[in-house]
């Protein structure tokens, strides 16, 4: 996966939270790795909370807080954080519920999913924001989407699917280096076994997602929601009806798409494998 060089910064409620959780698991004698095996993390996602670099989501905190029977204080710290600069404010809620979920399917025609992003696409896409942005919200907003990425790593049970259109890749936003670099990185990520990738060829007489992007994800307690963006807003959608409609479209998708093989194959073609 690719990274950043430049870490996200931590904010002084972070590091306050961080100091707090590591505080209380020196109290209880526990190592970094023997904590995230029990409350279900990486030692490298618990290590970023503690250095106030992540935001911890609400279920980490409940497992953090009664494993290390700390009095309901972690929740406390956590009830007075703001959610870090950078991301969309419409976005933060569903942002939180991805660091939990145990499924996360992704269809996109418009843009290549941030999570799927090289810093260099993700810098063009926000360079073309209008009204335009500022080099330090450009800054920003950058470090928050390489931060989001390490979802894929830290993850590896997690089971993504993306199913993008063609034309995404055919647009060369960037330039031909960017998007080169970009069919690369996707390739790679498309080798780990828990990540998907489906494209939908740009002739295809049938379609079910003509209606635009969406997302959907399945929380550990089996759960579904789903979530849909448009130019300055997004919606999260908890209504089983409306959620069994979105699946039934994605899963039709999944069909009119082509295989992960023939897509792997595709984009390798279009990289001049």
């Amino acid at each position: 996966m690719s990274s950043s060089s430049k870490e996200p910064e931590a904010s002084d409620g972070l590091k306050t939270f961080g100091a707090v959780l590591k505080s209380f698991r020196k109290r209880a004698a526990v190592t970094q790795e023997e904590l995230a095996v029990e409350v279900g993390c990486s030692s490298h996602f618990l290590a970023s909370i503690e250095q106030g670099r992540r935001f911890p989501p609400p279920a980490f905190v409940d497992r953090c807080e009664a494993s290390l029977d700390a009095f309901g204080t972690l929740r406390l710290a956590a009830n007075q954080l703001t959610r870090k600069r950078g991301l969309a404010k419409w976005f933060q809620q569903w942002a939180e519920m991805e660091q939990e979920a145990i499924a996360l399917y992704t269809y996109e025609c418009r843009v290549i999913p941030g999570l799927l992003q090289t810093p260099a696409y993700a810098r063009t896409v926000f360079a073309n924001r209008l009204p335009p942005l500022s080099d330090e919200q450009i800054g920003e907003k950058l470090t928050a989407r390489m931060e989001r990425q390490r979802l894929l790593v830290e993850r590896p049970n997690t089971a993504y699917s993306f199913i993008l259109e063609e034309h995404l890749f055919l647009r060369h936003a960037g330039g031909h280096d960017v998007t080169m670099e970009l069919i690369d990185h996707v390739l790679a990520l498309a080798e780990h076994r828990n990540i998907e990738v489906q494209i939908l060829p740009l002739a295809r007489e049938s379609h079910a997602g003509l209606d635009g992007p969406m997302q959907l994800l399945e929380t550990p307690d089996n759960k579904w929601f789903a979530y849909s963006e448009g130019q300055r807003s997004g919606q999260l959608i908890s209504d089983p009806k409306e959620i069994s409609i979105l699946q039934m479209r994605y899963a039709k998708m999944r069909a009119q798409a082509l295989s992960f093989e023939d897509s792997v194959s595709l984009l390798e073609r279009m990289r001049g494998a």
